[in-house]
């Protein structure tokens, strides 16, 4: 069964509410790994702890060492990939734990 998407972030309500209130990195975050769960396999999407956004840094915390070292590997690409579907001017840094 696939989760359902959290189609509440795209609200302007919420989006407002979340600019108020300084959480917007939180969504984007949450926007990430939305994202990193169509685009990776489920079994290396379990292996992803968290994603989290402070400064204009992504961090992502990963328990698999292969799929750390992976990621260390194709930083660049995606960073890219990350500025390319949410906007270059979010962040600017990946790092992974």
């Amino acid at each position: 069964m696939k989760k359902k998407k959290r189609e509440y972030q795209s609200s302007e309500l919420v989006k407002s509410f979340a600019r108020i209130y300084g959480f917007e990195g939180k969504l984007v975050a949450f926007e990430i790994k939305d994202f990193l769960e169509d685009y990776l396999d489920e079994s290396l999407f379990n292996a992803i702890k968290s994603v989290n956004l402070e400064n204009g840094c992504i961090i992502i915390k990963i328990d698999s060492p292969l799929l750390k070292h992976d990621f260390q590997m194709r930083k660049s690409f995606y960073l890219k990939k990350f500025q390319d579907k949410f906007g270059a001017e979010k962040f600017n840094d990946l790092k992974i734990l």
